[in-house]
């Protein structure tokens, strides 16, 4: 059955740059059906752009799909590729007000809120942010972005890719060696000298890619294989992100879930992730109890083909009720 509910895609029938602020314009656009049910695709990374095949899980004549390209990447302008580009006016306050910003331009009351890795900490303080506006919530790969997660995913998991970190751990300064390398990454990408920023970028897509790289299911080697200003985007907004611990008070997300009371949701994670280990999620649903965990066994970050099919089913739950016979 969820076989047969991979569509071809909703086409685009609008788009634009919205004008944020500060500088900034995001892209948007829209896909489906003007007068369906409104369901918000979030992307990843942070910095990643938006994904080009997400909106393939909703059905065109039933969701009025939207997309957007965060600060920064994608088609948003100024790109973060560009170190001319002022990153103090990036942060998860800003998106936070960008997605607000967008819902009220394209008059949408509320909307099904639907993303995963990074995208889930975006989609999680939105929603706790702003519950009313929220019909439903399908995540992908949860994380909250504490320190926690950040500290495991950039120097724990050395425990398993002990080469390959320290080939990751070999990529910044002597000094800054035994140190915190998100922020030494960090400072790297602020180089004006373009051959530095590219070695840093291809450093950190290398080491991103060993930690997915026994997932033959999903798409290992993903994140070396983006063009080289997408990558340089990505790497500078991610190291600015998880540098600042995306802003976020240590738990805050988790400790705020009561806000979430009455939003249903689907938390859909594969047992063999090893960039967000299951345990976020887990915390996440005993915390949510209007929240169903679908633990995928033969899935990591990137997926299989039996994630895409509880994906599918997850997207399928929030379909309005009178399409369903």
């Amino acid at each position: 059955m969820s076989e047969q509910r991979s569509f071809s895609g909703p086409q685009v029938y609008d788009h634009g740059l919205l004008d944020v602020g500060d500088g900034n314009r995001i892209y948007w656009e829209t896909r489906g059906n003007p007068d369906g049910r409104p369901a918000l695709i979030v992307h990843g990374g942070p910095g990643s752009g938006r994904s080009r095949g997400a909106h393939k899980g909703f059905h065109p004549n039933l969701f009025q799909v939207v997309l957007f390209d965060q600060r920064g990447c994608g088609d948003s302008v100024p790109g973060a590729a560009d170190p001319a580009t002022d990153m103090a006016h990036n942060t998860t306050e800003h998106l936070l007000a960008d997605m607000e910003t967008l819902r009220q331009h394209l008059d949408i009351e509320r909307w099904l809120l639907y993303g995963g890795s990074w995208a889930s900490t975006l989609i999680l303080a939105y929603a706790e942010r702003h519950p009313e506006r929220v019909i439903g919530i399908v995540l992908v790969g949860v994380t909250m972005t504490r320190p926690r997660e950040i500290d495991w995913l950039y120097h724990g998991v050395r425990l398993l890719l002990p080469i390959e970190w320290e080939r990751f751990r070999a990529g910044v300064p002597d000094q800054d060696r035994d140190g915190n390398l998100v922020e030494a990454y960090r400072q790297l990408m602020k180089s004006p000298d373009l051959p530095i920023r590219e070695q840093a970028a291809h450093n950190w897509c290398a080491w991103e890619d060993a930690v997915i790289a026994h997932e033959s299911l999903g798409s290992p080697g993903q994140y070396s294989a983006k063009p080289d200003a997408a990558k340089l985007a990505f790497v500078r907004i991610c190291t600015h992100y998880f540098a600042h611990d995306a802003w976020l008070d240590d738990g805050q997300l988790l400790r705020d879930a009561h806000r979430l009371k009455g939003i249903p949701g689907v938390l859909i994670h594969g047992r063999l992730d090893l960039s967000a280990p299951l345990l976020t999620a887990w915390e996440l649903a005993q915390s949510w109890p209007d929240a169903e965990l679908m633990i995928i066994d033969d899935s990591g970050h990137t997926g299989s083909p039996a994630m895409r099919t509880g994906v599918l089913d997850a997207i399928a739950k929030f379909e309005p009720p009178e399409s369903r016979s």
